[in-house]
């Protein structure tokens, strides 16, 4: 590696150096850079834990445990100068552990890792935002056998490489990252340089991984998740078009919501739907956190007059934490159990109806005030 002197018109070499003779250590240096800067690895990751220990009948930890973008577990284990010859076999094993870890404990886990590093929001709602889905129930993380594996040294051992590239073979992708310490003078730099796979086909040969993996994890399930909300939505959508027009250019979806829009662009008339609560809602989500917040705060400023045509209260919530607002009116049901279908419909029908009419007028007057307002971009995890 080398240092371009601009005004030389030379190239200076950096000296290589080792972690142990500059006095870092794994725990204290390696692992923290990699936490608070996670997609020096190549892609966007969740850190929910460091230094993870709560397995049965062991007493093992792991490095760093996180999410990816398709909800899956990433177990990061890091080594300084060499990597020994069990790396492999070793986070081989903390995946396996992690395999059986719910929903439910994910979120507990990365709630920990919030209240101990002194971070405020929810866990649901961070790893919602991070996922970019509107709520959690949309998703499954940690689906089946789709936990992965991260290597992190300066040297591999043979052992080490030949194993990782015999796995690719089953469709197992655990990627290896060179991590160099470089000097100049008194200045320290860190190269991180992925080896395996090679970085130049990694999306070709994940691809294919990818591709594989999920075919084999369709299941009949969920297959049949998907018919039951298609079949829903349909009820729903012709239940509401005796009522309004607001549905009237919508078609049925496999997901959890479905919307229409309001006039205003990122603000629509959405319903949702899961196994715990059927809802009407204002959903607010322009792209930038400062004017979903704007907008919200311009409505709520009028909460008085819009709940008195509405004919009564809703649920409005700004969600701090998160880069999206929501106004709701929710009631307990469940999606999947078709006899509480005809008390959902008419519910959120119901409430839709009197949503479109509360708001209609306000969101048109609104949308015409705000092309006037300049809002600040927003940054950081609300973004993600």
């Amino acid at each position: 590696m080398f240092r371009i002197d601009k005004g030389d018109n030379s190239i200076k070499p950096l000296r290589a150096r080792s972690f142990s003779e500059l006095g870092f250590k794994e725990r204290q240096h390696l692992q923290e850079w990699i936490a608070k800067y996670p997609s020096c690895l190549g892609e966007d990751l969740l850190i929910i834990q460091k230094e993870f220990a709560g397995f049965s009948d062991t007493q093992e930890r792991l490095d760093l445990l996180a999410l990816d973008k398709k909800g899956r577990l990433v177990i990061i284990e890091n080594k300084l100068d060499d990597t020994g010859k069990d790396v492999t076999w070793q986070a081989m094993k903390y995946a396996s552990y992690c395999a059986s870890l719910k929903t439910e404990s994910i979120c507990g886990i990365y709630q920990d890792h919030l209240t101990r590093t002194g971070q405020p929001g929810a866990a649901s709602e961070l790893i919602a935002d991070f996922l970019e889905v509107a709520d959690l129930s949309e998703v499954t993380l940690n689906r089946g056998v789709s936990q992965r594996i991260m290597l992190i040294a300066a040297n591999f051992r043979k052992e080490v490489t030949s194993t990782v590239l015999w796995l690719m073979n089953f469709k197992l992708q655990v990627p290896c990252f060179k991590v160099t310490p470089w000097s100049m003078a008194d200045d320290l730099f860190l190269n991180v340089e992925q080896i395996i796979p090679v970085k130049d086909t990694q999306d070709f040969v994940i691809g294919l991984a990818d591709k594989a993996q999920e075919e084999e994890q369709a299941s009949s399930a969920e297959a049949a998740r998907h018919a039951i909300r298609r079949e829903f939505w349909a009820e729903l959508i012709q239940a509401m078009q005796s009522k309004s027009k607001l549905y009237d250019n919508i078609s049925a979806g496999y997901r959890t919501w479905i919307g229409a829009g309001s006039g205003m662009r990122g603000v629509g008339f959405k319903f949702a739907a899961s196994g715990k609560y059927g809802r009407a809602e204002i959903y607010i989500d322009r792209g930038e956190q400062t004017e979903n917040k704007y907008v919200f705060d311009q409505l709520l400023a009028q909460r008085k007059a819009i709940e008195a045509v509405f004919g009564g209260t809703m649920e409005w919530e700004r969600l701090d934490h998160r880069r999206a607002c929501r106004i709701k009116c929710e009631t307990e049901a469940d999606m999947f159990d078709r006899e509480d279908w005809p008390r959902m419909i008419e519910f959120m029908t119901d409430a839709m109806v009197r949503m479109e009419n509360a708001f209609g007028d306000t969101i048109q007057k609104l949308n015409v005030d705000i092309r006037s307002q300049t809002f600040e971009p927003t940054h950081g995890e609300d973004d993600l």
